[in-house]
């Protein structure tokens, strides 16, 4: 039986950073050491702080280029490091993520996420009595759910279509002081074709797919024409008793949706679905992503 849609809030433990405040259509957040200041869609209402405090606040704001939605430029202030780490912990992992201004203003981690982090650690944790599980990571970016289930003893399959940042992973990996995961350069659905073929099976297989991109050749990819293709291969790859994670940051898909996508492929998993989101200090909830998961052990 499917349980209730559950919002999941960022948790407490996320010391290294902070989203200090939000409006106007952007987002004020402390990375580490750094405060930065750059876009966010989702801000709708007004700001808590004014202009200027913004402004005194921030070692980095992100300005887009014109007729650009995604492109665009980071102002520093003077004597800010081109890179820097953000730690996170929770159990026995200790992640090291290297942090970095990108031309498409993010900056290599998704805070948010570590929710999912959590959830992963745990469902490898106990697993591991039963053996050392294998999770597929797709879509893996720079790593953080990689390193989760790493951290908790997992045999880790690593596969983005961008080997930049793909060795963006594998540096978090090597100061987060863990080893051994398996990194793949290659489009998503081309490897996952290629391991049904093979006959492989993973213990857990996670998703975290863009609304647009491109593959390490050029395939195109759209996230609602090739997500559900995509899906019914993963059903075929996934383990009968292993667990599934599909994260959607594409605006207007519902929890809803994701639910409906694993609830006709895997009828008989209990799906938790929701949003996950951060609060600012001034009690303001941005939305910023939505997901699907289930377990079958």
């Amino acid at each position: 039986m499917d349980t209730i849609p559950s919002p999941i809030l960022s948790p407490a433990d996320l010391d290294d950073y902070q989203l200090i405040d939000t409006g106007g259509y952007e987002k004020l957040e402390r990375f580490g050491r750094y405060v930065l200041s750059r876009p966010e869609p989702q801000a709708i209402w007004a700001k808590s702080l004014s202009d200027r405090q913004w402004r005194d606040m921030a070692d980095a704001r992100f300005e887009r280029d014109r007729g650009s939605d995604e492109r665009g430029r980071w102002i520093t202030r003077e004597g800010m490091a081109d890179r820097w780490h953000m730690d996170y912990s929770y159990g026995n992992m200790d992640m090291k993520l290297r942090l970095a201004l990108t031309s498409f203003k993010h900056v290599g981690v998704f805070p948010e996420q570590s929710a999912n982090w959590r959830h992963i650690y745990d469902e490898v944790s106990a697993r591991m009595s039963h053996g050392v599980p294998s999770v597929l990571n797709l879509f893996a970016y720079t790593g953080g759910a990689s390193l989760a289930a790493c951290a908790a003893g997992a045999k880790v399959t690593h596969v983005d279509s961008v080997k930049q940042v793909v060795t963006w992973a594998r540096e978090n990996m090597e100061t987060s002081g863990l080893d051994g995961i398996r990194w793949i350069v290659e489009d998503a659905r081309k490897f996952v074709s290629k391991e049904v073929r093979r006959g492989r099976t993973y213990d857990g297989i996670i998703l975290d797919p863009p609304a647009y991109g491109r593959g390490a050749e050029g395939e195109k990819w759209v996230l609602e024409q090739d997500l559900y293709p995509l899906m019914t291969e993963c059903r075929q790859l996934l383990a009968d008793n292993g667990f599934m994670i599909l994260n959607l940051y594409s605006m207007g898909f519902s929890s809803l949706l994701a639910h409906s996508l694993l609830r006709q492929l895997f009828p008989k998993a209990a799906i938790d679905h929701g949003e996950l989101y951060l609060t600012d200090n001034y009690g303001k909830s941005l939305p910023l992503s939505t997901f699907a998961r289930f377990s079958m052990r």
